[in-house]
């Protein structure tokens, strides 16, 4: 049984490196009472799970002491440890007759629906209150809109304590100089004064690391090479190493407040204030205090400040600014909206799904945020060799020291300047920091993208898979049936058209949404057909201007009149296709027939080819029956297995795993559960919050086929970073190690290798920002 168990979120501001975050979780962990700890340097934060009734107050003592402020942002209620999230789309979701997720369309009686059945997947009605999206249970004062408090990224550099810190060292260098020449007989006492300034603070970082159990920290070889500096009388070498330490601590800083800034730029993209209707009139009031079901006007050009359904109006909305998609959408009554996008060109009325606290912008910055505290392998192996070379780096720096002076009877001055000089070489930052700078940034790079993955183990196994196994309906196809074919059957095309959408208006059932979508497309004016009736298990009935009609499967429409052996085998031939197929009768003889297909996504065949070009076997595993199965899959080019229970697909996932594959199943997160579990990488796709956002490995928010390939992309190229900086890293050091036993470089070299391997690391992950994802 599980252990019942809290976790609590703070924000760290200061935390500005690896070997920061370091210390912060080994320090935390040795706290009684703690279970697991999780840092990230680039989301400020720090989440820790313990016991109940754990005094926290010891754990902030421990991070503070280390040098940095800590606030806490959220407390869970308590829940099972490594239990999965009591969020199930399962209940929140009607499916209704005709979803099942992979409905059989070619098999649909026409005739079964009702005008008053609302079947189908209702996107627009999808109501967040249901959603218990705060897995960790996040309590009512949470620090700004989203629960997110941004200050440790804000402000000017100078005015960081850091800043002020290396300004302060930087001054008190120029002044030791200026005081040297003036008065060469104190030169030294102004260097080691100079040099106190920036050291007592990293000595004192360096002691408290210590007493915690870490004696081999950064700042410690720091302040061994400076006390060493000077105590051989280099102070002014020593001065400016810790000068030039601060500066690279400063560059690292604000290298990181960058990545941070990257996501959670998302969240000021919503509104501060939003035009709330009460009783008839508007007022303005902070988005934040919306309520689920409140009612908020949004002016042409504004912000939407809440997710929400629309009520009223329509407008084309742009959602670049969350999904990256370049196009407007249109949207009318009863679609769905999302806080940050930009309303166009009509005036909307908004009912609010999502609290300020809950909505999609700011459950992905909380999903990043938590992903990037995650340690992926390639981060987890560089910390465990870390272990082993920083203290190696020292046991090398006091041989290089000891052993030329004793043997050779070298002098002790040159070759303990030169084991300093290896201790500063020898630091781990540009080492421990390639691996998190790089995932850091392309997770928050992929979510600016629609492209949620859960943490850097999650980002480095998608660029290693090479099956992809896609559910059919709603994930390679739009999940809604369309019309593909009006057969004109004595009458004119649009007039069938017109006559069958007469017979459908009102209705709200899938086939029948297609026929009005295609007549509204064709911009056909219909009327309303008098006397319509649905009979069950046939189809619908009605008359306009006297014309009895009728509309329904051919096996209906057979039995009311004779369908010549030409018609039969047209509408055998679409059936081949996958196609469902109505037939309309005007006046008791046939007029026309027309077909319907959950069509393709736009994108599918290019997302199929960029996969396979990529090397990715592509497969579609099915519960629809094998005829239309075969149609869809055939149009896109991919192996198809069709007519699957959900343990069918599950074991076809684990059969191609057995075959060596590294397996990602692509679907909806909710009927794929079994075989979403059992993949290597589980990807729910979906229209944003109706994706399975905390079930899935990750997520592809926007519903684009194409959008799997480019999270591929992305993921080769962050490991193609990480081992560009994993080079850099180690070449630096292994250049700067011989040129300091050559005696050609020293200690300020030395500092350099170490500060400019860092920045250089971070900097070329930073690029992972700019990467377009496709």
């Amino acid at each position: 049984m599980a252990i019942a168990a809290s976790q609590t979120r703070y924000r760290v501001e200061g935390m500005d490196c690896a070997s920061c975050a370091s210390k912060i979780d080994k320090a935390v962990r040795g706290v009684t009472g703690v279970e697991d700890v999780s840092v990230s340097v680039t989301a400020g934060t720090m989440t820790v799970k313990h016991g109940d009734g754990q005094d926290l107050g010891v754990v902030e003592d421990r991070v503070r002491r280390l040098g940095y402020k800590v606030s806490p942002l959220s407390a869970s209620t308590p829940a099972a440890v490594g239990a999965k999230p009591a969020h199930d789309h399962k209940h929140d979701h009607d499916h209704g007759a005709c979803s099942g997720h992979d409905h059989d369309h070619a098999g649909h009686d026409h005739g079964d629906h009702d005008h008053d059945d609302h079947a189908g997947h209702d996107h627009a009605g999808h109501d967040h209150s249901k959603h218990d999206h705060g897995a960790q249970g996040e309590a009512p004062t949470l620090a700004g809109l989203h629960g997110h408090d941004h200050a440790p990224s804000s402000g000017p550099w100078w005015r960081s304590s850091k800043g002020v810190l290396t300004i302060a060292a930087g001054i008190a260098l120029v002044a030791a100089y200026g005081i040297g020449h003036l008065f060469p007989s104190i030169a030294v006492w102004s260097f080691e004064i100079a040099m106190l300034v920036g050291l007592i603070p990293i000595a004192r970082r360096a002691f408290v690391a210590a007493r915690y159990g870490m004696p081999f920290t950064i700042e410690m070889l720091m302040t061994i090479a400076a006390v060493g500096a000077v105590i051989i009388g280099a102070a002014e070498e020593g001065a400016a190493v810790v000068f030039l330490f601060l500066v690279g601590e400063l560059l690292e800083g604000v290298a990181a407040g960058k990545a941070r800034a990257s996501i959670q730029s998302l969240a000021s993209l919503v509104p501060k204030t939003a035009l709330l209707e009460e009783e008839g009139r508007t007022k303005e009031v902070p988005a934040e205090t919306l309520a689920v079901g409140a009612v908020i006007l949004v002016r042409p050009g504004d912000r939407i400040p809440a997710d929400g359904v629309i009520v009223s109006g329509e407008s084309s909305i742009d959602e670049a600014p969350v999904t990256g998609e370049s196009t407007p959408k249109r949207k009318e009554t009863a679609d769905t909206v999302f806080a940050g996008t930009v309303n166009g060109d009509g005036a909307l009325r908004i009912r609010v799904t999502a609290t300020a606290a809950d909505n999609t912008i700011a459950r992905v910055v909380k999903l990043v945020e938590e992903a990037q505290e995650s340690k992926a392998p390639t981060e987890r192996f560089i910390d465990r060799f870390s272990r082993y070379y920083t203290p190696g780096v020292v046991v090398v720096a006091a041989l290089v020291a000891i052993l030329p002076p004793l043997i050779g009877g070298a002098s002790w001055n040159e070759w303990i300047y030169k084991g300093l000089a290896i201790l500063l070489i020898g630091c781990p930052c540009a080492l421990v920091i390639s691996t998190p700078a790089a995932i850091a940034a392309s997770l928050s790079a992929g979510a600016r993208r629609g492209l949620l993955m859960k943490g850097g183990a999650v980002l480095e196994t998608v660029g290693k898979i090479t099956a992809a196994a896609f559910d059919k309906t709603g994930t390679l196809t739009e999940g809604k049936p369309k019309v593909t074919d009006i057969v004109p059957l004595g009458r004119q095309e649009a007039e069938v058209l017109r006559l069958a959408a007469a017979l459908e208006a009102g209705s709200s059932h899938p086939l029948a949404t297609a026929i009005l979508a295609k007549a509204a497309e064709q911009n056909i004016l219909t009327s309303v057909a008098t006397n319509s009736k649905a009979l069950g298990g046939k189809g619908v009935t009605g008359s306009i201007d006297g014309l009895a009609l009728f509309l329904g499967s051919p096996k209906a429409a057979a039995s009311e009149t004779a369908l010549s052996a030409e018609i039969t085998a047209r509408i055998e031939a679409l059936n081949q296709e996958g196609k469902t197929v109505s037939v309309l009768l005007a006046g008791g003889t046939p007029a026309g027939l027309i077909a319907m297909r959950d069509e393709p996504r736009e994108d599918a065949i290019a997302g199929l080819s960029a996969l396979r070009a990529a090397g990715v076997r592509t497969l579609m595993l099915t519960g629809d029956n094998a005829r239309t199965a075969q149609a869809i899959g055939g149009k896109l080019g991919l192996e198809v297995h069709a007519e699957l229970l959900p343990q069918d697909k599950q074991r076809i996932v684990n059969e191609l795993k057995a075959q060596g594959l590294t397996v990602a199943k692509i679907g909806d997160g909710i009927n794929d559960a079994p075989a979403l579990a059992a993949a290597d990488i589980g990807i729910a796709m979906g229209g944003g919050t109706d994706v399975a956002l905390e079930t899935a490995d990750a997520a592809v928010l926007h519903g684009r086929v194409s959008d799997v390939a480019s999270m591929v992309t992305l993921s080769r190229r962050t490991m193609t970073n990480i081992h560009q900086n994993i080079t850099m890293a180690l070449g630096l050091k292994a250049v700067f190690l011989v040129t300091t036993i050559a005696g050609i470089t020293g200690l300020w070299p030395a500092i350099l290798a170490d500060t400019g391997a860092t920045v250089l690391v971070t900097l070329n992950a930073l690029r992972l920002l700019r990467v377009k994802a496709g």
